[in-house]
């Protein structure tokens, strides 16, 4: 993948996609540079990836800018933090690869029942 830095110019990323059958909505991704510094880690939507490979989605510090309709095969994500913005070019058929993965372990719509709701409400009361 790249970031891109400017008009013409960007630098190439490595991004590792986590995928966890017990938090079946969110894919974990995280980004790095291939000299070995430290990933910066973001929690997607799943719903929001498969999304994106359609055209447009997302809102706020997640947008997914699909350029397939116009003859590329790069999807760009978006994101911002405090820190800063970032605009990532990301080959469409490795995300739409992974997303077939994931749907292997958890179907589309069955994500609610993967979730252990009274461990998660448990979590959720002992909480300071």
């Amino acid at each position: 993948m790249q970031l891109v830095v400017s008009h013409g110019r960007s630098l190439p990323l490595c991004m590792r996609l986590r995928y966890e059958p017990t938090d079946p909505y969110v894919v974990h991704a995280a980004f790095f540079a291939a000299d070995g510094d430290e990933p910066v880690e973001w929690t997607l939507g799943r719903d929001l990836l498969a999304s994106g490979l359609k055209g447009s989605a997302g809102e706020g510090d997640v947008r997914i800018l699909s350029a397939v309709g116009h003859g590329d095969q790069v999807m760009y994500i978006a994101l911002r933090s405090r820190a800063g913005t970032a605009l990532l070019e990301v080959p469409v058929q490795d995300v739409q690869t992974f997303l077939e993965n994931t749907e292997a372990l958890v179907p589309q719509g069955a994500e609610s029942g993967r979730i252990d709701w009274d461990a998660e409400l448990a979590r959720m009361l002992t909480k300071d």
